[in-house]
């Protein structure tokens, strides 16, 4: 605390009964003065004398007034009659040499009654004051000095009432101070059982890493023997002992660690050490048992590996058995579109007929094909992006001539909006036309006849914005969050009999894989509005997702780009009180 702050502060007062203490003393002391005035007036005593006994008794009984007004200046003034008094009482018995000498402490004593600091420095600075008048006065032979009977009752009685006076003024302050000493004293207890009954080992650590401080219940298999006798370093079972070690010195370096490990003679058990530096230089450190919590995320972790594996398995048996089902349903097709067009001659109109619904249906099937086998690749880590730079409107202008047809046939209107000139992007042609397809061919086929599908290409910035929109079914606000996932699809069974449910979570992938993102808007009963924003501009290095970020970067930049399927559909949703110093050792074993 500073000076200014120190002379400035009052001290706390206990309760409110202590504010009558300074006034019950002040009138204690005007009584006191008023009966040795009588005393002295049956000596009798001097006129000079009992000058100074009425002047000692005028400033306690002016302390009546602290009961109606007791702040602001009120007490400083107080003080001054004090110290104005005293001077006048030692002047007038004869100053320093004088029998009434000791009074010129007054003004220290008033200011110890009033209980404030400030009050005690102006107080001593009063009594030096007053104590010079006397030396002048006592120098000058101004006042001529009281005969040796006057001398010793007034000598006795001044010093006396200093005594008593300063006694009973420090009566109150002894007692705050020995209930703050108690409170104290019970806080404390209090701190010591609530850090020794918490179920965690709070320990404070030297540089060397040995245990100087230690509260709370031990972790089940440390031995706290070694760990306060040899270390921390030595209570750890011996693989684990450098990463501890580090984890001191990081602690030490930085201020903060956090690491678990295995305790030396308990394999069985797992506690996590928090370490904090503290402002003393010393690091403190909460250990507790954590072999719950590290069993459930190893049993997490072996599930995971197995769930990985699983889901690899599955996706490298589609993605084989897609490639043995396309050699024959490639024949399939190849020879019902011979027989439809009737190349080698007329058919009957019924077998006609059935090679048409033959190559619709190997058209449908490969399709649905082609969707599992670039959705397993996706999944498998094994997409990689062709980048070249060409101009966005040929893939999607391909898409449109591709799907007029099937929109003809069910009698629903295609408009498109493409930009007057070329929009040119880094991409990977193949992908932009697939989300085109996938988009087209989902607004396609869930219009109704006489619907209308709007397509519209056009920049915002550094991205192209392909917008498609429709007038068809609407989609439901439940299945809005799960539409975009693998496999899943919304709407009645009909219109989940349409398709697998990979067509936006398709495009969701290559969209996401060209550092883009694709939204969905749709009113059950309205229409569905379909959005892909791709970056004009790729400017990313080939990274695979599931190494070491030290291995990523040092992969060399290529043209390609692999993601897994799990960040892309995580990752991009649709847009919708203190202990003075080290040294006690308070450690309990852990409770059962």
């Amino acid at each position: 605390m500073s000076l200014k702050a120190y002379l400035s502060s009052r001290v706390p007062e206990a309760a409110p009964g202590d504010r009558l203490l300074p006034v019950a003393w002040h009138l204690g002391w005007a009584a006191f003065a008023l009966l040795a005035l009588i005393g002295f007036l049956l000596l009798p005593a001097s006129l000079l004398i009992l000058g100074a006994l009425i002047a000692v008794a005028v400033p306690g009984a002016l302390a009546v007034l602290l009961l109606s007004r007791d702040e602001g200046p009120m007490r400083p003034v107080l003080l001054w009659v004090w110290s104005l008094c005293a001077a006048v009482a030692v002047s007038l018995t004869g100053g320093i040499a004088g029998p009434a000498a000791a009074w010129c402490a007054l003004p220290t004593l008033a200011a110890v009654v009033l209980n404030e600091r400030r009050l005690v420095s102006l107080g001593a600075a009063q009594s030096v004051g007053v104590a010079l008048l006397a030396t002048f006065i006592s120098l000058s032979d101004a006042v001529k000095m009281p005969d040796e009977q006057e001398s010793f009752w007034l000598s006795t009685f001044a010093v006396l009432s200093v005594v008593c006076g300063l006694g009973i003024a420090l009566l109150p302050a002894l007692r705050q101070r020995v209930e703050r000493a108690a409170g104290s004293e019970e806080a404390r207890t209090r701190l010591l059982s609530l850090l020794t009954e918490q179920p965690s080992l709070i320990l404070g650590f030297d540089d060397t890493g040995k245990a100087i401080a230690a509260y709370g219940e031990a972790p089940a298999g440390l031995d706290v023997n070694t760990l306060l006798h040899v270390g921390l370093i030595a209570a750890v079972h011996t693989p684990e002992r450098p990463g501890v070690e580090a984890a001191l010195e990081a602690a030490f370096a930085s201020g903060r660690a956090d690491i678990g490990f295995t305790p030396h003679g308990a394999l069985d058990h797992y506690v996590h050490l928090g370490l904090r530096r503290g402002a003393d230089g010393h690091v403190y450190g909460i250990l507790f048992d954590d072999s719950l919590r590290h069993a459930r995320e190893d049993e997490l972790a072996n599930a995971r590996a197995e769930a990985e594996a699983n889901s690899a398995g599955k996706t490298q048996f589609l993605a084989s058995m897609s490639h043995e089902l396309r050699t024959p349903l490639n024949a399939v097709i190849g020879f019902s579109d011979i027989m439809r067009q009737e190349l080698f001659g007329p058919m009957p109109d019924k077998y006609a007929e059935y090679s048409q619904l033959i190559w619709e249906s190997g058209q449908h099937v490969l399709d649905m094909i082609n969707d599992v086998l670039d959705m397993s690749k996706i999944e498998a880590r094994r997409y990689d992006l062709a980048l070249e730079e060409f101009d966005i409107r040929e893939p999607v202008s391909a898409a449109l001539r591709l799907m007029r047809g099937q929109a003809h046939d069910k009698r629903v209107d295609i408009r498109s909006r493409l930009p007057a000139g070329p929009l040119e992007i880094t991409a990977d042609k193949r992908a932009v036309k697939q989300i085109a397809l996938n988009l087209l061919s989902n607004a396609i086929k869930f219009t109704p006849r006489g619907g209308a599908v709007t397509l519209d290409l056009r920049q915002e910035g550094d991205e192209a914005l392909l917008v498609i929109s429709d007038t068809g079914v609407g989609i439901a606000p439940d299945d809005l969050g799960r539409l975009g996932q693998p496999y899943e699809q919304a709407g009645a069974s009909d219109q989940k009999s349409m398709g697998t449910g990979l067509g936006l979570s398709i495009v969701k992938a290559m969209a996401a894989l060209h550092k883009g993102a694709m939204s969905l808007v749709s009113t059950l009963g309205e229409g569905t509005t379909v959005s892909v924003r791709l970056p004009l501009r790729q400017g990313f290095p080939v990274a695979e997702i599931g190494q070491s970020q030290s291995s990523a970067q040092t992969t060399a930049p290529s043209d390609a780009l692999s993601l897994s399927a799990s960040q892309i559909f995580a990752d991009m949703p649709l847009d919708f009180t203190r202990h003075d110093g080290p040294g006690d050792f308070v450690i309990r074993p852990p409770k059962s």
